[in-house]
């Protein structure tokens, strides 16, 4: 049908594994169904509908490099279809809560602005959208916070279907991981937040909102949590906000990607990470990395049980306001590209992940490896 050229650009001296390539399908003529790497007939592939039009428009790819290498590789694009299955490594979802302990998948759900918090966030089990890589998971409330709350694992593996980040002590038992993070009044692990100019401030003022599921797959899934109509604070001016969050196979890290329309100039948003409740150390730097390590007791049922556990953001610094800390959290401040975008990462460790850093010094270091490669991106071309 088609064939591609991609040329991936390591820009750093030093290799680096796992590392996604977008690529763009043509737009028109016939759809491209099935994909097939000229010499890689054991490369993992996954087209996406990234727009929800009906049409795959996104190709997904991981490639390992060696440090400057360049790689190129050949993409013959299918509209036929292919039976050819690779192993999900990450995986998203959202369930209706029902009395009957169903839990029916949905691919999406909005609700009014004036639908009252609590029962938005109790109609959804797990409370919001799910977002799971193999060490790690994510939920995203369903209400005006819209915090991320954090699973570990401690075997990477797909499980969530399993525990509903729900585990119980008998599943602990059986090696499962658990829900580690007790966000109460903090930024959580890099939620997204308005900014009143003294602190950050929940999404309050809508005329809907709502979470959908815009892809799940092997290589890659997308939440979408969507927010139409706020007016930040005391502001008059309405925007339409998307957010997207992004997990990737073999990966500890979320990208996080923010559209805002129509963009306000001077506009100022926030997120961060919060400092963990219990023997924190941590830090905040002026170039858009932060850290945090420590532990707490996250679910306040069993008391008895508390999780070590390290946080990270890195914002890029062209999204990069100014840091500053308060008693809670470490804050970024964030400003919208010229196109009202905003794009930030955040990341996390556990002592019950056997992947994992295991003290705040050796999470700190990894973070400061893994800022590197964020702030200097594989460069692709496609011809």
């Amino acid at each position: 049908m088609l064939s591609l050229t991609v040329t991936v650009s390591n820009p750093l001296p030093e290799a680096r594994e796992n590392v996604p390539v977008v690529v763009s399908l043509p737009a028109k003529g016939a759809e491209v169904h099935s994909v097939n790497i000229a010499g890689h007939p054991e490369m993992v592939w996954q087209l996406d509908d990234m727009d929800a039009d009906g049409r795959n428009d996104e190709l997904v790819m991981m490639v390992d490099l060696k440090p400057s290498e360049i790689k190129k590789l050949t993409v013959n694009l299918s509209e036929k279809a292919t039976a050819k299955t690779f192993e999900p490594k990450t995986s998203a979802y959202i369930k209706l809560h029902d009395k009957n302990q169903k839990h029916p998948r949905v691919q999406g759900i909005v609700y009014p602005g004036t639908a009252d918090n609590r029962i938005m966030y109790n109609s959804i089990y797990g409370h919001g959208a799910v977002l799971e890589g193999l060490v790690s998971a994510i939920r995203v409330y369903m209400d005006n916070r819209q915090s991320v709350d954090l699973y570990a694992k401690n075997h990477p593996q797909l499980e969530l279907e399993t525990t509903g980040f729900y585990t119980t002590i008998e599943q602990m038992e059986q090696g499962y991981g658990r829900d580690i993070l007790w966000a109460g009044t903090s930024v959580a692990l890099g939620s997204f937040r308005g900014w009143n100019g003294t602190e950050p401030t929940t999404i309050d003022s809508v005329d809907t909102r709502g979470q959908r599921v815009v892809t799940t797959g092997p290589l890659r899934s997308v939440i979408e949590v969507t927010d139409r109509g706020w007016v930040q604070g005391s502001g008059k001016n309405p925007v339409d906000m998307t957010q997207r969050y992004t997990v990737w196979a073999d990966r500890r890290d979320y990208d996080v990607d923010i559209a805002i329309t129509p963009t306000t100039q001077g506009a100022v948003y926030c997120t961060g990470v919060q400092k963990v409740m219990e023997d924190n150390t941590g830090f905040i730097s002026a170039d858009g990395l932060a850290g945090s390590w420590g532990w707490n007791v996250p679910e306040k049922k069993y008391e008895e049980l508390r999780d070590t556990l390290g946080l990270g953001l890195f914002v890029p610094a062209q999204y990069l306001d100014r840091t500053i800390e308060d008693d809670v959290n470490y804050l970024t401040l964030l400003k919208p590209d010229a196109k009202g975008r905003i794009k930030y990462s955040f990341t996390s460790a556990a002592l019950r992940d056997e992947t994992s850093p295991r003290s705040a010094d050796e999470w700190f270091a990894w973070l400061r490896r893994w800022q590197r490669e964020k702030a200097h991106p594989v460069k692709v071309t496609v011809k």
